[in-house]
C-alpha cells in the first residue's frame, strides 16, 4: 500500500495528543457526512483507504475524491450486544489495505460540577439522567501503527441542530483511541 504523503520519509510518532493532520481531515469530513443525517444514530465506524490506492484501484472514482489522503468506507453496523461497544470492537480487525479507521457515535457529557463530589463515576444511566447532561458527537479515528489518532467532539444544541464549533485533539478520548487502534492488532 502506498504512503499517502510520500514526501514523508518514516512516520514520526508525535506526542499521544498530536493529531495527524490527514486523519484529522478524514474525522472532520465522516463527522460531516454523518451529520448530515442528522442526530441519533448508531455507532458507525468507517475504515479508512489510502485515496492514491482507491484511485489506482479505481480510476473512475478520482474525480468524486478530491485532495484528501484518506478516503472514509462505511462498514457493515457494528455488532455490539447489548450495546457493548468494547465487545463490538474487540471482533473487528482489518485487511492491510486499510490504513486506518474512524469511529462515530453519540454520548452524554457532564460539566465537571456534575462529577466532582463524586466518590466513583457516574454510570450511563446516571449520566443519561443527570440534569445537567449534553448530548454530543463523538468522532475518533487512528492510522494503523501510529500512536495517538484525532477526535472531534460536536455538542448537540438545544434545537437538535449541530452545536457551535466542535472541540478537537486526541486527548478529548484516550481510551476509545487505544481500543481503536486494537483493532489492527494481529
Amino acid at each position: 500500500m502506498a504512503d499517502p504523503d510520500p514526501d514523508r520519509d518514516t512516520p514520526q510518532p508525535g506526542p499521544e495528543w498530536w493529531e495527524d493532520p490527514d486523519l484529522a481531515t478524514a474525522v472532520a469530513e465522516v463527522e460531516e457526512f454523518v451529520a448530515s443525517a442528522g442526530w441519533d444514530a448508531a455507532p458507525q465506524l468507517f475504515a479508512l483507504v489510502a485515496s492514491a490506492d482507491l484511485i489506482a484501484a479505481k480510476p473512475e472514482l478520482a474525480a468524486g475524491l478530491g485532495d484528501t489522503a484518506f478516503t472514509a468506507v462505511a462498514q457493515d453496523p457494528l455488532d455490539a450486544p447489548d450495546g457493548d461497544l468494547a465487545v463490538a470492537l474487540s471482533r473487528v480487525s482489518w485487511p492491510p489495505e486499510v490504513s486506518g479507521c474512524v469511529l462515530v457515535q453519540e454520548i452524554v457529557v457532564l460539566p465537571p460540577s456534575a462529577v466532582a463530589d463524586q466518590d466513583e463515576p457516574l454510570d450511563a444511566a446516571a449520566a443519561a439522567g443527570h440534569p445537567d447532561r449534553q448530548e454530543a458527537r463523538l468522532v475518533a479515528g487512528v492510522l494503523r501503527g501510529m500512536p495517538g489518532g484525532a477526535c472531534l467532539l460536536r455538542v448537540r444544541s438545544a434545537d437538535g441542530e449541530p452545536g457551535a464549533e466542535p472541540l478537537r485533539g486526541a486527548d478529548l478520548a484516550p481510551n476509545l483511541l487505544v481500543a481503536l487502534q486494537a483493532t489492527f492488532q494481529d
